[in-house]
């Protein structure tokens, strides 16, 4: 029994580092010619279908209650609409490699947060790791601060700080209240029904320009493939995953994501690797390493 489990975990882990570093190439094609806010409506309401169908299916469509229905729209508005939908606005202007390698901090974010309200203990172990991830990412900087005078970079990097803030806060929160789910589908249902809703009332809100006829057939599939396996999979599987092990140790599996991700965005869309980035992702995964390492042993939770 213990055998399968861990088989169904070490499946999910490696679901969700594959195909969310795959998401970031899909978010970048797909934000090429559509606007991010109708991205993510569209990738949410192609979930919502997929998830309808099979939940009608099983005959396990039904009404959760008010406090569930609760619990599901914040963890909707913490980890879809502000983390996925803010990150999808940032890769109109900041690079998918770059994006990834910023996400990759989730970890260390998310034990900051598990230190604050007592899930974990603070070592000298996990802040040396904290110290190392952040100066990865102040090498990042290191030359180019002039950028964040580009009003387009900087509005994309400060997107992507309250993405990376909305994820950790819900990834602790699932964490916490995880014996609260019973059907991961059915939770998954709702949250992306409402995410829908909302990043489609966002998208005709902000989006600059509205002209499917010049949506092209790549980013449009990209939305199919950010929905299937992206939203569907990634989500599943993420949630999956939390109920066996620890926030911090999911989240991990965001430097996987990163260095997937930063190697098709150079294969693919012929984006520039350079020896500052390589530098900072290493501190960054070097950093969450350390944070990390035999975590288990100091979990209270």
């Amino acid at each position: 029994m213990n055998s399968k489990t861990n088989f169904k975990l070490i499946g999910a882990l490696l679901a969700v580092a594959i195909v969310w570093g795959t998401t970031y190439l899909g978010i970048r094609v797909a934000v090429h010619t559509i606007p991010p806010w109708f991205v993510t409506a569209m990738r949410q309401t192609i979930a919502s279908l997929i998830l309808l169908v099979f939940l009608l299916k099983q005959n396990q469509l039904k009404w959760i209650g008010w406090p569930a229905l609760r619990r599901q729209i914040l963890l909707s508005s913490l980890m879809i609409i502000i983390a996925n939908g803010l990150t999808t606005v940032a890769e109109q202007s900041i690079p998918s490699g770059l994006t990834s390698l910023l996400n990759a901090l989730n970890p260390i974010v998310v034990f900051i947060g598990c230190v604050i309200i007592g899930l974990q203990k603070l070592t000298l172990k996990g802040v040396v790791g904290v110290v190392v991830g952040f100066l990865g990412v102040a090498f990042i900087f290191r030359d180019g601060l002039s950028d964040l005078l580009d009003p387009n970079y900087k509005t994309g990097i400060m997107f992507l700080a309250i993405a990376i803030t909305g994820w950790a806060i819900g990834t602790i929160y699932t964490k916490k209240y995880t014996q609260q789910t019973s059907n991961i589908f059915l939770d998954l249902f709702y949250q992306f029904v409402f995410s829908a809703v909302v990043q489609l009332i966002f998208a005709f809100v902000f989006s600059e320009k509205i002209d499917p006829s010049s949506w092209s057939l790549e980013s449009l599939l990209a939305v199919v493939y950010l929905g299937v396996f992206g939203s569907i999979i990634g989500y599943f599987c993420y949630n999956y995953a939390l109920k066996k092990v620890s926030a911090t140790k999911v989240s991990i599996l965001s430097y996987f994501n990163t260095i997937i991700a930063i190697f098709l965005g150079w294969l693919i869309l012929d984006e520039v690797i350079t020896y500052d980035l390589l530098i900072a992702t290493a501190l960054i995964i070097l950093g969450v390493f350390i944070t990390n390492y035999k975590g288990k042993q100091k979990e209270l939770a």
